[in-house]
């Protein structure tokens, strides 16, 4: 017998992704605001050179700053 899941095309991840926003939008306000905080990621890195860590940076910071730097540069 197949998961539902699986026979919908869905990853576990996903499923669980999807159910757990389903589960937040069901709650009261107060309680859904703390859980919906608590469902953010802060993904962070930092760059190496020579040996040394460097600056940590926020993640979706960089890719948006990168994004943004990319865009005026008109690529063939």
């Amino acid at each position: 017998m197949a998961f539902a899941w699986k026979a919908a095309g869905l990853t576990y991840n996903r499923y669980l992704a999807v159910a757990a926003r389903a589960v937040r939008r069901s709650l009261k306000e107060q309680p859904r605001l703390v859980a919906e905080r608590r469902g953010e990621m802060d993904l962070r890195f930092a760059k190496w050179e020579g040996g040394k860590q460097g600056e940590n940076q926020n993640l979706a910071q960089a890719n948006a700053s990168a994004m943004s730097g990319s865009a005026g540069q008109g690529h063939n």
